[in-house]
This record gives structure tokens, C-alpha cells and sequence, in this order.
């Protein structure tokens, strides 16, 4: 199973592998049903998560159900429990649009939902982050996680962010991080994609971030509380929703 989920993920495109999804997720839900591990998302548990990872595979990563990773899982915990997301009259833009959100967020009648991406047969919009053909000021929530670092000139990404998001709205702008790194590395020498992948955790990610990401953003204009949920939850939480204990979600305002 683990070494079938590292060829899929390494070899079929994006876009199809979503589609291939919406077919494999009830027979994978089926099949691993038990009471060990529980995603919070939609509240069905399993007696095992699945490997995800195009590098290093981690164990009981990937949600049978949604689809969620731990990133995914530890954002709902957040929005749910510390924000007015599910409640508040919001426009919102989600980049690159996950399928654990893309349908009940879609349903949420409280949100005016737009979905944009270059690639995602999920998108609403297609459209490139570094020109986003957005007004300034025009949204009160922006989620766009696990996309900055693709993106060759971050910076200009950054500043579109700040534009488009309104004075006092929120962004989350998740990316994986080394916190043990004090600065961020890339080097576009490197073109071998498996040389790639040990070093920056996926072969086309340019960029490994380390704890200065937080500090470019505030250079950008935007206030970044430096959140680690976690420690809101208690281990036994954190295990039953296979969650990445002390990961840090950045939560941004402009």
C-alpha cells in the first residue's frame, strides 16, 4: 500500500489524481473503518490514517474520508474553534481550492466562496497569484496554503495577498516549514527531481521556508500571529486527529 501511494503521488498529474480521488475515497473509507484515529473534518474514524508524502512517506498522514492532511485538520480545528468562519458574513478566496474544504465551504451560506487557481479543476477563477485579476481591498478572508512555495517570486505573491485582502480581514497562509532552519533556502541550480525532493520535501517546491517566512510577510505590510494550536489540545487530541504537534499556522491581518 505505502510504496503504491508513493508512485501514485509521484507520477500521475495533479489534476487527475483529484479526479481519480472523488472515485477511490468510499472504497477507502470502507475498507479502513475502525475506531483508533478520527478526522475532525467530517467526524468518521478509522482504525488507520494512509501514508502521504513525495518524499519521506509519513504514516497515518492522509484521511480515508476527506482527503485531509494534518495541516488540513489542524485549520479546521482552528477556524472552527477560534474564528467566526463558520458563522460570519465573509467573502473569501481559496487558492488552490483542498476537496477536505472545497464542498462544505461551498455550502456554507454565510460565505461568498471564490475559488482560484492556475491548474485545479476546483477553481472558479483561473488566475495567476502573482497578478490577481482582483480589486484592491475586495476580501475578507484569503486561505492560501501550500502554494507559496511554487511560486518563484514569492514576493510579488505576497504583495497581491496584501491588495486584494480588506483593512482588518484575515489571510492563512500555510506553507511547510523547517523551524529548525532561521532562514529560508532555495537554489534553482538544483534541477535533479529526486535531488529536489530530499531537499526541499517535493520536486517542485523552490524554496524550503524557515522561521524568517513569518518576518517577510510582516515586511509585506501584514501582521502575522505566529499560532501553534496545538498547544491548545490536548496530546490525546492531537493523536486521535493525527495532527503535526507544534506546527505553526500564520495568521495574517491586514
Amino acid at each position: 500500500m505505502k510504496q503504491l501511494f508513493k508512485f501514485i503521488l509521484n507520477f500521475l498529474p495533479r489534476p487527475f489524481l483529484i479526479r481519480l480521488s472523488y472515485t477511490a475515497r468510499p472504497f477507502l473509507a470502507f475498507f479502513l473503518k475502525g475506531d483508533t484515529y478520527t478526522d475532525p473534518i467530517d467526524g468518521k474514524s478509522f482504525r488507520n490514517f494512509l501514508p502521504y508524502g513525495y518524499g519521506k512517506q509519513r504514516n497515518n498522514a492522509l484521511s480515508p474520508s476527506t482527503l485531509s492532511l494534518e495541516r488540513h485538520r489542524l485549520l479546521w480545528l482552528y477556524l472552527k474553534n477560534e474564528t467566526d468562519f463558520f458563522s460570519a458574513k465573509l467573502r473569501v478566496l481559496h487558492f488552490a481550492p483542498e476537496q477536505a474544504f472545497y464542498k462544505r465551504f461551498r455550502k456554507l451560506k454565510n460565505l461568498d466562496y471564490i475559488t482560484t487557481d492556475l491548474n485545479s479543476p476546483l477553481a472558479d477563477v483561473k488566475a495567476d497569484i502573482c497578478n490577481l485579476p482582483f480589486k484592491d481591498n475586495e476580501f475578507d478572508v484569503i486561505l492560501c496554503n501550500h502554494v507559496l512555495e511554487h511560486i518563484p517570486d514569492d514576493t510579488k505573491a505576497m504583495q497581491e495577498l496584501y491588495r486584494v485582502l480588506k483593512p482588518g480581514g484575515m489571510g492563512i497562509f500555510q506553507i511547510p516549514q523547517d523551524l529548525s532552519r532561521e532562514t529560508t533556502f532555495e537554489d534553482d541550480t538544483i534541477t535533479d527531481k529526486k535531488e529536489r525532493a530530499k531537499i526541499f520535501g517535493q520536486y517542485d517546491h523552490v524554496r524550503v521556508y524557515g522561521r524568517d517566512y513569518f518576518d517577510k510577510l510582516r515586511s509585506i505590510g501584514f501582521k502575522v500571529d505566529e499560532v501553534d494550536y496545538t498547544a491548545k489540545l490536548s496530546s490525546e487530541d492531537i493523536s486521535r486527529y493525527c495532527l503535526a504537534k507544534g506546527e505553526i499556522i500564520p495568521v495574517c491581518f491586514k
